[in-house]
């Protein structure tokens, strides 16, 4: 008996000392991790308290210049205006950002003849260089009180800026009055005293933080460090690119959506599908017939006039090709763009809302890269998806050409972390690299509306689709008959026979579609309400 009895004391000590090991690894464990987290908010502190970045080796160095070294292209403009860059050639080589030229990928038709003539007014659209300029518009302004507002975001009925001027407040309808509050803080001793004057500005209804200016899809989304957000003085400069093939009522929107945003649009357009075939350059004739007159001062039209080698037989390297050549020769073409600048992709039919990328415009603190929560829809805003397309969207420049080689397709996917220049990039610029999502699953960033054409523009995607996203329905006739696809706008259903269980939409809800649509119900009525319910 008492051999047995100090067996089980014997096992009942390695117990302890076992269960005392795994309590002792856990809380070294979350030492660990309060470390880590306090020092990702000691960088991001210092961070923000540097605005103008000139080179990454040089970050934390006083009295730098905010103007980065142009990148590899054309000339600067002086005038801010589209210039032909005379140290460019098309010779059927693209050059990269570093200047090292990309051999030509095979199945070359150039199509000149569809090109503007370059002795015309336009000129060689697709060799011109643009000058990016600040943007001048005053975001924010500084009360007589002291207060320092976002003007959209601040519920007042008018402003005074430091010269005692008044200033014409956000937007439309009654505001209320910015004031003072007087804050009385107890002693320690319990006895009240006056204490310092706090000023306030009073937010609007979607707008928080101490100056209005975060929008509620900032404020409930993922980002770490919302408490260390700060007002930049001069904004960011947004560039934004895209790829286009026959989505013009969506692209429309987005420069609607997007016009004091942005401050410049990389178009690429291809005289090829992207299953390969040759098409017209139909983005072109309405860029130069006036359709885009009210934004043409902002787009930078970039032309690929070929395809890419394998592209055929493997859909996905003409996909990614597509993304490649966009950010490569359109930011070869832009001056003057700064480190801290913000660089943003999209597909045509991912519409990025405007308050969200205003914050990142206007705002030091957010880490990157960026993704975007979007609301999906399938044919029509009337076909609302469950959850949200989260897509890695935005970075800044200094990111682009650090950690993704100035490859637009690498900052689409979600391994930047293992890429070669993500070490050097974190380690030089002084900050831990957090991705965060814009929005939620339940407070959209944007809208992601998958085929949203007439029935005649899904049978031209069917036959445009590229030849890797299997099975490729385009190759059914029965598929692109137009009747068949007014039955699947109808139902919500899908080539495969299959249909999915939609929540019930309403155009009234809040982020149903872009504002410009709603604002043109009756011309973009077929992809606002189901035609053929």
């Amino acid at each position: 008996m008492a051999r047995l009895y100090r067996q089980g004391r014997t096992k009942m000590r390695r117990h302890k000392v076992f269960l005392f090991g795994a309590l002792a690894l856990c809380v070294l464990y979350l030492l660990q991790y309060c470390k880590v987290l306090h020092h990702m908010l000691m960088l991001t502190e210092l961070y923000t308290s540097s605005v103008n970045l000139e080179a990454l080796g040089f970050l934390w160095r006083g009295n730098v210049r905010p103007e980065m070294k142009p990148l590899p292209g054309s000339r600067p403009s002086d005038t801010g205006l589209w210039e032909p860059g005379d140290d460019r050639e098309d010779q059927g080589n693209v050059k990269d950002p570093w200047g090292k030229e990309q051999p030509d990928s095979g199945n070359v038709n150039r199509m000149t003849g569809t090109l503007p003539d370059p002795k015309g007014p336009w000129g060689e659209l697709h060799k011109r260089s643009i000058h990016l300029r600040d943007d001048p518009t005053s975001f924010f302004v500084r009360t007589k009180s002291g207060a320092y507002c976002f003007r959209e975001g601040t519920e007042i009925a008018f402003l005074k800026d430091d010269s005692g001027q008044r200033v014409q407040a956000a937007r439309e309808g009654q505001r209320k009055i910015l004031h003072a509050q007087q804050e009385e803080p107890k002693s320690a001793q319990g006895k009240s005293a006056r204490g310092k004057r706090l000023v306030k500005c009073m937010c609007r209804q979607g707008w928080h933080g101490p100056h209005c200016g975060i929008p509620t899809m900032v404020q409930h989304s993922n980002l770490p460090n919302k408490g260390s957000l700060m007002p930049r003085m001069v904004p960011r400069r947004v560039i934004n690119a895209i790829n286009i093939n026959h989505e013009f009522d969506l692209l429309h929107a987005r420069f609607h959506e997007l016009a004091d945003t942005v401050d410049l649009f990389l178009v690429c357009e291809s005289n090829f599908t992207a299953y390969g075939n040759s098409k017209q350059l139909h983005f072109l004739r309405l860029l130069l017939n006036g359709t885009y007159n009210y934004i043409h001062h902002k787009i930078l039209y970039v032309f690929l006039d070929h395809f890419p080698k394998g592209g055929q037989q493997n859909g996905w390297i003409a996909d990614d090709y597509l993304r490649t050549f966009l950010s490569y020769d359109g930011m070869s073409r832009v001056q003057g763009t700064r480190l801290d600048d913000v660089f943003l992709i999209n597909d045509a039919d991912e519409i990025p809302a405007r308050e969200g990328i205003l914050f990142l415009k206007l705002y030091n603190g957010w880490t990157e890269p960026v993704s975007i929560h979007m609301r999906k829809s399938l044919y029509g805003f009337f076909w609302r998806q469950p959850g949200t397309l989260d897509v890695h969207s935005a970075c800044t420049v200094a990111m682009l050409f650090a950690v993704y080689n100035g490859d637009g397709i690498s900052l689409r996917r979600r391994d930047y972390f293992s890429m070669p220049g993500f070490r050097n990039y974190q380690r030089e610029s002084g900050r831990i690299l957090v991705q965060w999502s814009i929005g939620s699953p339940v407070h959209y960033a944007g809208w992601h509306c998958s085929w949203c054409f007439r029935p005649e523009g899904i049978s031209h995607k069917l036959i445009s689709a590229q030849n890797g996203d299997f099975p490729r329905w385009g190759d059914y006739v029965e598929k692109r008959d137009l009747n068949y696809i007014k039955g699947l706008i109808q139902t919500g259903g899908w080539f495969d026979g299959s249909v999915g269980e939609y929540p019930p939409t309403d155009p009234k809800e809040p982020m149903y579609a872009p504002k410009y649509l709603l604002k043109n119900f009756q011309l973009y009525r077929y992809v606002l309400e189901n035609p053929y319910a």
